[in-house]
């Protein structure tokens, strides 16, 4: 009886282990389905995002609502894992005609210049508005202000000055030479016009010496403040009004071949420029992409592109605008010949994105 007993007992000590050593069993083999399940779908996730690059001449405040877009997941929203390079001495435009980025950022004329070339089989075309001014400021080194309130008296000021204008043939270095001219001076007599090919080195230009005046955008305006390089800005371009300065641009054959991807680029980059209205999000924004610019320096300057109305409201490139842009290109004898406007912008995707939140 005692034998029966503890052969019983040891029975159910064996079927007790079988089953928890079956139970772990299942649950193990649940956990590693589970698993494979998640890194299924975190990498099916990661597929889903079609990667872009986006070339920028610098990296300037004035690009902040692509920026936004790339924070706040708007391009993610629509599929896209969007990636901006600096791409500086002009290889902004050539990097989409190379092939190395998709799209690029920067000047309805910067596109025309090369466009009108006869050496570019796919032409450079702008489907979105971003920076809707003439995103350029002078800036006189401390002891050199400009006092005057005159046409004039401003012709007098600049004659004979070393003037950091950024690389030949860049947006910036056309609005200098664009007011010289309109002055009646010659930039390449009356003047010294320093042309390096870095946008970014402003500041350094006129600390070294090498320049009495130079053209400079945020946030690079609060930092020669800071830094007691230079007074606050003397002259805007902003006043010219709309002006294609910064637009978004891809190559034609882009537009003919992957149009779906152009529109939801276009799509984020609406829903971008609405969220760059938003002071809390803007300098937010700006805060992460300029890590070492002083927050009251950042507030500065959003308020500043607020004042300015800098920042496009709807996406659209008006005529108005490209004419402005390319007049001064013109006067400044950069681009040579004629243009039209439809050669040069695309808005069906703006339209088509409008179009569907209304």
């Amino acid at each position: 009886m005692k034998k029966r007993k503890q052969a019983e007992m040891l029975t159910r000590k064996i079927l007790k282990r079988k089953w928890f050593s079956c139970f772990g069993c299942v649950l193990f083999a649940a956990v590693l389905l589970a698993t494979a399940c998640g890194d299924d779908k975190a990498g099916q996730e990661s597929e889903a995002l079609k990667k872009i690059v986006i070339a920028e001449p610098l990296h300037s405040i004035g690009y902040l609502p692509l920026y936004v877009g790339q924070q706040e997941g708007f391009f993610e929203e629509e599929g896209l894992d969007v990636e901006v390079i600096q791409a500086t001495g002009g290889s902004h435009v050539t990097s989409v005609m190379s092939g190395d980025a998709w799209g690029v950022i920067g000047g309805v004329d910067s596109n025309a210049i090369p466009n009108a070339s006869g050496n570019c089989p796919d032409p450079v075309i702008a489907v979105c508005n971003c920076v809707n001014r003439a995103n350029v400021y002078l800036c006189a080194a401390v002891g050199e202000e400009y006092t005057g309130n005159t046409d004039e008296e401003l012709a007098q000021y600049l004659k004979g000055k070393k003037i950091n204008s950024g690389r030949f043939g860049g947006s910036p270095n056309l609005c200098v030479r664009y007011l010289l001219l309109s002055l009646g001076l010659d930039p390449d007599r009356d003047v010294v016009m320093v042309e390096p090919a870095d946008m970014s080195t402003s500041v350094a230009v006129v600390q070294s010496g090498q320049a009495d005046i130079s053209w400079a955008a945020e946030p690079q305006i609060v930092d020669g403040m800071k830094q007691g390089v230079w007074t606050d800005a003397f002259y805007q371009f902003t006043d010219l009004g709309d002006y294609a300065y910064s637009v978004l641009s891809v190559a034609e054959s882009t537009i003919s071949n992957d149009p779906e991807t152009v529109q939801h680029f276009v799509n984020a980059m609406l829903k971008s420029l609405t969220a760059a209205q938003d002071k809390e999000i803007a300098v937010r924004a700006a805060e992460k992409e300029f890590p070492t610019t002083p927050p009251e320096d950042i507030e500065a300057a959003i308020d500043r592109a607020y004042a300015d109305e800098l920042w496009s409201m709807d996406g659209v490139i008006t005529q108005e605008a490209v004419k402005n842009d390319m007049e001064v290109s013109i006067a400044s004898d950069v681009y040579q010949g004629t243009y039209q406007y439809e050669e040069l912008v695309d808005m069906q995707f703006v339209y088509n994105a409008q179009n569907n939140t209304d």
